[in-house]
């Protein structure tokens, strides 16, 4: 027992390692791939290559017997790989080589579309199409009817139906109830005009016509009178309180002449001490006339308080300007000082300044000027002579 040598009889063998390189990639993995790098479906194959998503599907797992012609497998495999930007005969050959696929001569049984299969109904009413088979991987299976239906939104639309009948009940229960003709009741019962006897006053004839020899029927005039508004007939006055009535506006006030003092009750009760008013001033004493007289071209600016131009240019010889009456009194700008005068109520003033000098703020007021300015001498002034003179001709004739 002692001598026996230890021998470990579960020795595990080494094992290699293999790297991320030592798997082989089959061909669907690479189209697989390739398909999801340019972001494309199996359905977004189908629409851009007009290729059944059944066949691309198929092409991937390497399965030729999802095709109904194999035919077109070739044709298929060399169109899908050169949308994926692969070598269409490598990928075919490799589609060969995955699949036991071989090419078949067109007319032999192995290319034929029906590969001696037995007719199914189910199957050629199908068509094997995507859409509609149950084995399509990438589809999922359709929902049965009434597995969308929820049981408590049964309740919630009966709530709603119900709710809905309620108010068309009412609103009709309404509408009848307001269409309804109701007769108030009356003490006397109507009577029946068919049960009325049409001769039943014919004995009591002569005796009416008797009663209505006697009368006579109101005028016309009468008659409207009836409709037409007593204030419309003859004008109602109402006078006032006796005081103002009795009041009389030759008698008292400032209307009473002064060489003529009525008696009246009420000037006798009144205090004949207390001075009259004078009398009614209706206007104004007359404005004095103020004119700018240029005996000589100047320029001229007139203007008011306000800052409005009233007149502004270059004014004659023997030209005049009427200075307009306004609130505030007008302000006057003139460049040659020495040729404008003023004239007040046909009396000169002036002149403005002193020749070629410009004058200005001239307040044009009959006040003013009187009182700053005195009256014109024409003897200093040749051309103010010859303008006074002739406006004076132009008056005497």
């Amino acid at each position: 027992m002692i001598g026996k040598t230890f021998k470990r009889t579960g020795a595990s063998k080494d094992v290699k390692t293999k790297g991320f390189d030592a798997y082989d990639l089959r061909l669907g993995d690479l189209m697989r791939g390739e398909r999801a790098t340019m972001g494309k479906s199996l359905l977004d194959v189908q629409r851009e290559l007009k290729i059944k998503a059944a066949y691309i599907a198929a092409i991937e797992n390497a399965d030729p017997s999802a095709f109904d012609t194999p035919g077109f497998i070739a044709g298929y495999v060399r169109s899908y790989a050169r949308y994926l930007n692969m070598d269409p005969d490598q990928a075919f050959d490799t589609f060969c080589d995955e699949s036991g696929f071989e090419t078949a001569h067109g007319m032999s049984a192995k290319a034929s579309s029906l590969k001696g299969k037995s007719y199914d109904p189910g199957a050629a009413a199908l068509g094997k199409d995507i859409f509609s088979a149950s084995a399509t991987p990438f589809i999922p299976a359709g929902d049965a009817v009434f597995s969308g239906i929820e049981p408590r939104a049964i309740g919630s639309v009966m709530v709603l139906v119900a709710l809905i009948s309620g108010l068309g009940y009412g609103g009709w229960t309404v509408l009848q109830e307001v269409q309804k003709v109701q007769f108030a009741p009356v003490e006397q019962t109507p009577v029946v005009v068919s049960d009325l006897d049409p001769l039943a006053g014919a004995n009591n004839s002569l005796q009416i016509s008797e009663t209505l020899a006697d009368f006579q029927a109101p005028s016309t005039e009468a008659l409207n009178r009836l409709y037409r508004p007593q204030a419309l007939d003859v004008p109602v006055l109402i006078a006032r309180d006796a005081p103002i009535s009795t009041l009389s506006p030759g008698s008292i006030g400032s209307l009473i002449p002064n060489a003529v003092m009525p008696q009246s009750p009420v000037l006798a009760a009144a205090d004949l001490d207390t001075p009259l008013p004078s009398a009614i001033q209706v206007v104004e004493p007359p404005v004095p006339e103020l004119q700018l007289v240029a005996v000589r071209p100047a320029w001229v600016r007139v203007q008011s308080a306000d800052g409005t131009i009233i007149f502004e240019g270059v004014m004659a010889p023997g030209q005049n300007f009427v200075v307009p009456a306004t609130e505030d009194p007008a302000r006057l700008r003139v460049g040659e000082s020495g040729a404008m005068y003023f004239a007040v109520n046909g009396v000169h003033y002036g002149p403005v300044g002193p020749a070629g000098v410009v004058t200005s703020n001239v307040e044009l007021t009959t006040a003013s000027l009187t009182e700053v300015y005195a009256v014109a001498d024409l003897s200093a002034d040749n051309d103010l002579a010859e303008i006074v003179n002739v406006a004076q001709v132009v008056v005497d004739e």
